[in-house]
């Protein structure tokens, strides 16, 4: 018998001394992850790396990036209930393939290939990469053979396939709708930067919960190898308390990426920058303004996911699967220095 979902106390200044040796943003709530089982990350490393290469889809740019990205690490932190490894490593491709079609697609980066003008068509074929295509012998044929044409629509394709020979038509549905908003979200982002319209801090927040984790977290009742049946899942409030978790967690990757992302592109939409531009005082008092942001909305998501929680076992379960996510995404944040590193703001 699993022990009653509970709030997290609130920050101590003993949390905020050991969150700055760890790496942590200083003031930031979060809970602290289960550790992660180093065989389990070495053994779905193992496996994501040779599945990966067997499809070919390591571009030149991602030299290296591989193993600094710690897919493992991470869907081992974010999953500590996955029913089996079998089921990690599908997080771990469904995670890794996501990850290649915003870098190959969408972002300008010297060597990836992407851009912001015309990413409509390319994210378009990325959906239907696990949306099937209906129609003619002959269209559907062009589209099994389209689906192969480049290692970002390889990834997505198959590592759906391999989602759906455990998660439910149901879970296999909410994952599609899931990435359809990612992808409009990663089409208004590329409209912004081309208009270079410059979003109300509301209207930035709208757009990052589109353009966000949600996809990941959305699966946590499959890899936990149970379902929340869509008839729970669909309800205002579970839809709000999945909304408030997939928003704390994005703008937790916000805020660790600010300092990597001023230095590729001081023009890159982030909130801290988004917040400079609307309310002033310059970028230091905007992050901070931006660690505040995100401590409302997790505050909001710990209150009324413990509330739901107590109505029902399985609500339970799944807003712990909700948390756990959170945190352990958190936890590969704060801890992934080949990546991350904070600004010198404290």
């Amino acid at each position: 018998m699993t022990a009653p979902y509970r709030l997290p106390g609130p920050p101590s200044l003993a949390r905020t001394v050991r969150a700055r040796r760890s790496g942590a943003v200083p003031g930031l709530r979060y809970r602290p992850a289960a550790p992660a089982d180093q065989a389990k990350v070495a053994e779905v490393d193992r496996r994501l790396e040779t599945w990966a290469r067997g499809l070919d889809l390591f571009p030149a740019a991602w030299k290296g990036d591989f193993a600094g990205f710690q897919f493992g690490r991470a869907v081992v932190l974010q999953h500590p209930g996955a029913a089996d490894l079998d089921r990690l490593t599908v997080a771990g491709k469904l995670l890794l393939a996501e990850n290649l079609v915003d870098d190959c697609y969408c972002e300008e980066e010297e060597g990836k290939g992407g851009s912001h003008r015309g990413l409509g068509g390319p994210l378009l074929m990325a959906q239907a990469a696990i949306d099937p295509h209906h129609g003619t012998p002959e269209s559907e044929q062009g589209w099994l053979l389209g689906m192969q044409a480049d290692g970002p629509l390889r990834s997505y394709h198959w590592a759906m396939k391999d989602y759906a020979e455990f998660a439910t038509p149901s879970q296999c549905g909410r994952f599609v709708h899931d990435m359809a908003r990612l992808h409009l979200g990663y089409l208004a982002e590329a409209a912004w930067h081309e208009t270079r319209y410059r979003p109300q801090v509301w209207e930035y927040l709208v757009m990052r919960q589109f353009n966000n984790f949600r996809p990941c977290l959305s699966i946590t009742d499959a890899v936990d190898g149970y379902e929340l049946p869509e008839v729970v899942y669909a309800r205002p409030e579970i839809q709000r308390i999945t909304a408030l978790a997939c928003n704390a967690t994005t703008i937790v990757n916000d805020l660790y990426s600010f300092t990597k992302e001023l230095e590729s592109d001081p023009t890159h939409l982030n909130l801290p920058q988004v917040v400079a531009e609307n309310e002033g005082g310059g970028l230091k008092s905007a992050y901070l303004r931006s660690v505040e942001i995100h401590n409302q909305i997790m505050e909001s998501f710990e209150e009324e996911s413990a509330v739901l929680a107590a109505t029902s076992p399985l609500v339970e379960r799944y807003a712990r699967g909700l948390s756990d996510w959170v945190a352990g995404n958190h936890e590969w944040h704060a801890t992934n220095t080949h990546r991350y590193h904070l600004p010198d703001y404290w």
